[in-house]
């Protein structure tokens, strides 16, 4: 019922194997990121909030060796895809087909743009980042390949300049103004922790999620609604315009008072985008509170309402994440669930739950028994401990 995760030295094994199976030679250099599920903070980081994500047991693993004598630009063969790009380096790199590539020429092009370019390689990649579900497959593929091109240059970025540098690859290459939260969670995860991370100054700290009794289960909930580009774009431009509204840099700077006193000046939506932030906010500093405390219980209904302003105020869920967090709540603390809400941009993929680790085959069951059963649909259900973040293999 919940899926084994792939352990990260399997990974690596596989991904030498079959590089060595395609291109004839074994490769040179191996590195790998994670994806990310977020605890609570959703829709906060572009708004200079705080959020608290956790690096998952789910990688994105790329090998490499350099291209034959008179190869001028990369051979890039991505397993998930099924199918190979040409990245040339003799000129500009641009946006293209196929799409998934634009992660990876937006990367590459950030290391060109500060004299770091690569030589000419043939490359394989491939991934357990499950796509579309919220857990930041994309992250893990730019970060992923930001840390195999720390190993071809033999020379690293700071952790923070090389998550920064693949936000940018996502925002120009990929169209998507993501906030920085996915590719600080691949690059700066740390084994057995949180990571806090303060979006306007870009701090982190690390918030331990040692307790054996406690597990992070995610439900996939196998849905994703083709609403996600627009809506996104979308939603940031409402709290963009809600904090010039209200004379502040961002939403960070807010108050809920400041908010209300301000409420005849905005749109309804806009007033609702912006409480949701707000108050996302303080519920995310104020889990981490009962998490350090060991108060999971509590923890878990700051979880409850976050996912209740996601789908009422800010309008990113769908009936199928509604299902699951319903199904959760109705498990309740007798069945092993301290909390339960969608995670990620919204509009399908994945729920987390903080679970009772003793009672997780009975949970697992019961959520994909009754989520069927209302949705008619499969769920993917998987536990993870937080992982760390990229490294070179």
């Amino acid at each position: 019922m919940v899926e084994s995760n792939v352990p990260l030295a399997t990974l690596h094994e596989q991904v030498v194997a079959r590089f060595t199976a395609r291109f004839g030679q074994p490769p040179h250099w191996v590195a790998a990121a994670p994806g990310r599920v977020n605890v609570i903070g959703e829709h906060t980081d572009y708004n200079d909030g705080f959020v608290l994500p956790m690096a998952i047991e789910r990688f994105c693993v790329i090998a490499a060796a350099p291209a034959p004598a008179g190869s001028r630009g990369i051979t890039w063969f991505d397993e998930i895809a099924n199918a190979a790009v040409e990245i040339p380096l003799d000129a500009p790199i641009t946006k293209g087909s196929p799409s998934w590539a634009n992660y990876i020429r937006g990367v590459i092009a950030g290391f060109v743009e500060q004299g770091k370019a690569p030589p000419a390689l043939q490359v394989y990649s491939l991934s357990t980042v499950p796509l579309g579900g919220g857990l930041s497959s994309s992250a893990a593929l730019e970060v992923a390949t930001a840390t195999l091109m720390e190993a071809v240059r033999g020379e690293k970025l700071d952790p923070v300049a090389k998550a920064l540098l693949c936000q940018k690859a996502e925002h120009q290459y990929a169209g998507v103004p993501c906030g920085i939260m996915d590719q600080f969670a691949s690059a700066l995860g740390r084994e057995g922790h949180l990571l806090l991370l303060d979006c306007r100054s870009r701090e982190t700290q690390a918030v331990s999620m040692s307790d054996a009794s406690v597990s992070v289960l995610i439900i996939n909930t196998n849905v994703k609604h083709e609403l996600t580009g627009g809506g996104y774009a979308q939603r940031r431009a409402q709290c963009e315009t809600a904090a010039r509204t209200l004379g502040l840099p961002s939403l960070r700077s807010a108050t809920q008072p400041v908010l209300d006193a301000a409420r005849g000046k905005l749109d309804e939506v806009v007033y609702r985008r912006a409480r949701h932030v707000i108050g996302e906010i303080d519920r995310t500093v104020k889990a981490v509170a009962e998490i350090r405390a060991g108060r999971w219980e509590a923890a878990g209904q700051h979880m409850y309402a976050s996912h209740a302003s996601l789908r009422d105020d800010y309008d990113v869920s769908c009936e199928e994440l509604d299902v699951v967090v319903d199904i959760g709540r109705s498990i309740g603390m007798a069945g092993g669930v301290y909390g339960c809400r969608m995670t990620g941009g919204g509009f399908g993929g994945c729920a987390v739950a903080l679970v009772q680790t003793s009672k997780v085959a009975e949970i697992a069951a019961r959520i994909a028994s009754e989520y069927e059963a209302r949705t008619k649909i499969k769920p993917t259900l998987f536990l993870s401990r937080p992982a760390s973040g990229a490294v070179i293999l």
